[in-house]
Parts: structure tokens; C-alpha cells; sequence
């Protein structure tokens, strides 16, 4: 884990970095998000994937109203990593080079937006993982299932990766660019860990730092998009697929984990 470090200058990262908020169906939630992220300065940038509950909607007077708010609009919800990929693709267009990745349903605190940019200024070639810090409104199954997706990314990155599945993260873009035009995986739920994976196998550092998460009830306006039955499924087999990668990469991995 890393310690606390000072907030990086917004109007010259700004030019560098951006928040990237994928979105589908995630209700009033993603108003209190988008808003909550702009208090902070840097561009906000929203990827609407084929959402069908009016939340996209709801953005358009504030994009008239708030510097820095960018909506992309997908026809079809294509899934997490499919979204994002859009959102890559035009942020490098522009000449931005990190994406502060978040979900749009209020779980991500945007209140350590500064503090996660301040950490990739340090060390810009780096990939900043979110590792949770739950609290009682977590659900014990998720909490579960997150553990045994975190012991095989552990084991398939010599311990590289401290957090599998949070999706409050900063990427370099072009080598996460790369490595998602490169498969025809991490489209969906499959897109965190395996993203993550990925770019440790390229040689991209990881630098995991705690952040809070919560999960709020429907009466608070909460929405989940995770089915345990597909979603572990999806995840089983995307492991299955990177043990054997490991595997061959095991030599190399071992000497770059040496040397580091």
C-alpha cells in the first residue's frame, strides 16, 4: 500500500488526465456521481452504454452548464470494457495520456479523485489500483467471491495485483489501448481483472492504494448490473485463460519480478 501523497496541480494534469465514468442504467445515482467528480477539477468524461433508464439523459443540462463534462453516447450496451474502450479511443484522440476509471452508481469515492491523480503524477507509467476498504453495507457474497478472484491475480502477477475487481483506477491509455484492441476479451465483467493482469504482463507497475467503497440499498437509489451465476462464470473462465498464459510467461515474469 502506498502512504498519503499531495494532490497534483488540476490545471496542468487536466491537460494529461481525465475522470472516465462508464454508465449503464445506474439510475440518480450517476447525476450525484458526475457531479461529485467535478468538484475536483479535472475533465469528466461519461461513456453512456446503450442505458435505456433516462440517467443519460438527465446530463445534458449539466454539460451545458459544467466546464470539463464530456457525454459519449453508445447505440448498445456493449458492456464495462467496451465502453471504457470508446472512451480510450477518444480521450487519445485528444492527447490525454491517464484515465481515472469509475463506476457511475456512487460505490467510488470521488472525494479521492485528488489523491489517486497525485499518485499517477508521481509515477505516471504506473497503473494506481483501488483496493477496497468495505464497510458494512458490503454484501458478504461479493466480498467472497472477490477473495478467490484475488488469489488467482495474485498468483498470476507474482503478487503484483492487490485488488482484482475495484474498478477506481488509473490507466496509462495507450498501453491499456493496446491491450484491449488487442483481444476480443474484457469486454464486460471480465474487463477489470483482466485488464489489470494484462498490463502487469506488459510491464506496467502497479501501485495499490486503499479506498472506500460503498454499497448503497435500492431505497437509496442503489443499482447492481451483477448476476452471480454469469459473472462467476465469466470470471472462471477468463482465469482459466490467464493461469495458462501465466504459465508461459512464468520464466520472464520471474526475472523482471527479481530484478524490480
Amino acid at each position: 500500500m502506498t502512504d498519503s501523497v499531495d494532490e497534483c496541480d488540476p490545471k496542468a494534469a487536466g491537460k494529461t488526465h481525465l475522470v472516465l465514468i462508464p454508465s449503464y442504467n445506474s439510475g440518480t445515482k450517476l447525476l450525484e456521481t458526475v457531479t461529485d467528480a467535478l468538484r475536483h477539477s479535472w475533465p469528466v468524461w461519461v461513456v453512456i452504454d446503450g442505458s435505456t433508464d433516462g440517467s443519460g439523459e438527465v446530463l445534458r443540462a449539466l454539460r451545458d452548464e459544467a466546464c470539463g463534462l464530456r457525454v459519449i453516447w453508445r447505440k448498445r450496451n456493449g458492456g464495462k470494457g467496451a465502453a471504457v474502450l470508446d472512451g480510450l479511443r477518444a480521450a487519445s484522440l485528444e492527447g490525454y495520456t491517464h484515465v481515472l476509471v469509475m463506476d457511475g452508481d456512487g460505490q467510488h469515492p470521488a472525494s479521492a479523485i485528488p489523491e489517486f491523480m497525485g499518485l499517477s503524477c508521481l509515477h505516471p507509467m504506473a497503473m494506481i489500483l483501488g483496493v477496497p476498504v468495505f464497510d458494512s453495507s458490503a454484501p458478504w457474497l461479493r466480498i467472497v467471491g472477490r477473495q478467490l478472484s484475488n488469489v488467482f491475480a495474485k498468483l498470476e502477477t507474482l503478487g503484483a495485483v492487490g485488488d482484482s475487481l475495484f474498478g477506481f483506477r488509473i490507466y496509462p491509455i495507450a498501453a491499456l489501448l493496446e491491450t484491449l484492441e488487442a483481444s476480443r476479451h474484457m469486454r464486460r465483467f471480465d474487463f477489470d481483472a483482466e485488464a489489470a493482469v494484462r498490463l502487469s504482463w506488459r510491464g506496467v507497475p502497479a501501485i495499490n492504494h486503499k479506498a472506500r467503497v460503498r454499497y448503497f440499498r435500492v431505497v437509496e437509489g442503489g443499482i447492481s448490473h451483477y448476476h452471480y451465476g454469469r459473472d462467476n462464470a465469466l470470471l472462471v473462465a477468463m482465469h482459466a485463460r490467464l493461469v495458462l498464459g501465466f504459465l508461459t510467461r512464468l520464466p520472464r515474469l520471474a526475472i523482471r519480478r527479481f530484478k524490480s
